[in-house]
């Protein structure tokens, strides 16, 4: 621990208690909003464990990590300051990380974690999740056209190895829960069928141009909690994510006029209708007025009724996390890794 710690709490912050909770199956319960740190490629990890601080100051007491984000142990120094001030318990945070995809081995999974706890000076994580159902890598910064030589589709008896020893985290009390991230609802269907331990939760893509609602329905339906990435359409997300045929949520026209008329930027919408919603938004930015509007837009000024009926008219189905890197050989397009028919896609 830092003997001189240098976090303090901001006086015109959010009270952490007035933010919504959402529960787990084992009546756990974490803040209706978080904060991301996936910005690797285009924020320095200092920028973004920074904004960690700052955030934690401003009242976010939920962040989302990956060990592939390449920041863990900046963001390690973070907690470590902010849990010696004394002013913030670990228990008050909600702290997730993700099993990367190179390390789906059984014998990684375990070592990974570790390694992750290490980073991130913590004793156990809150959450843990497989951030890929694919055991498919790509190095940092490739283009979209980047192939895994090794890269294989979903292999449903190699996915319940990984999770097995997920399992073990739990059992071993080095992780609370256990979840999942990028899955389609066939592939969860499975899981659930096979797993000793359900996923608490399963990150996805949610916007209001990607509302994905039979998945959301049923993750809420099988108590698994939704959380949701880009919430507000993600415009700072890599290049080799970008397509020409992308929309942009926050220059919609309805978004933009319900934030003219709640005299807010069009991201606060996307956030509010995400907690209105029910599902958790963790929204990145490393702009202090960004990440605090952010966690503001979870308790003041909700929209109407009529407001959300409108948001959520506007779903245009558009992906934007396509996940080109992880495909295949052999492979028709980005819409195998997405089970869009019902029907897992295979070699």
């Amino acid at each position: 621990m830092p003997s001189n710690p240098t976090f303090v709490l901001a006086e015109d912050g959010v009270d952490p208690k007035t933010v919504p909770l959402r529960t787990a199956f084992t009546g756990a319960t974490l803040p209706a909003v978080g904060i991301g740190t996936f910005g690797s490629d285009r924020f320095s990890g200092t920028a973004i464990a920074n904004a960690v601080k700052g955030a934690i100051a401003v009242g976010y007491r939920h962040v989302d990590c990956a060990a592939v984000y390449g920041n863990e142990d900046l963001i390690g120094e973070t907690f470590c300051d902010v849990l010696a001030s004394g002013l913030v318990k670990r228990e008050e945070l909600w702290i997730t990380s993700k099993l990367w995809n190179d390390k789906h081995a059984p014998h990684d999974v375990i070592p990974a974690c570790r390694q992750t706890l290490q980073a991130l000076q913590l004793n156990y994580l809150d959450l843990y999740l497989i951030h890929w159902p694919f055991p498919n890598h790509h190095d940092p910064g490739v283009d979209v056209n980047a192939r895994d030589p090794y890269a294989l589709p979903y292999i449903h008896e190699n996915y319940m190895k990984t999770w097995r020893e997920m399992e073990k985290l739990v059992d071993m009390g080095l992780v609370k829960h256990i979840g999942t991230s990028n899955m389609s609802q066939a592939k969860l269907e499975l899981l659930l069928c096979d797993a000793h331990i359900r996923p608490a939760a399963n990150e996805m893509e949610l916007h209001p141009h990607f509302q994905q609602p039979e998945l959301y329905h049923f993750c809420v339906e099988q108590s698994i909690v939704p959380i949701a990435f880009s919430p507000i359409g993600s415009p700072t997300r890599p290049d080799r994510d970008t397509t020409p045929d992308d929309t942009i949520d926050i220059e919609d026209p309805v978004i933009v006029s319900i934030a003219e008329r709640h005299q807010v930027h069009p991201a606060v919408i996307c956030v509010k209708w995400a907690v209105q919603r029910g599902q958790v938004p963790i929204p990145f930015s490393v702009h202090r007025g960004q990440y605090l509007n952010n966690l503001q837009a979870a308790v003041v000024d909700p929209l109407s009724d009529a407001e959300m009926a409108a948001i959520a008219a506007i779903d245009k189905n558009c992906r934007l996390i396509k996940g080109q890197v992880f495909l295949w050989e052999g492979a028709d397009g980005w819409e195998d890794l997405w089970d869009l028919d019902g029907v897992i896609a295979s070699m």
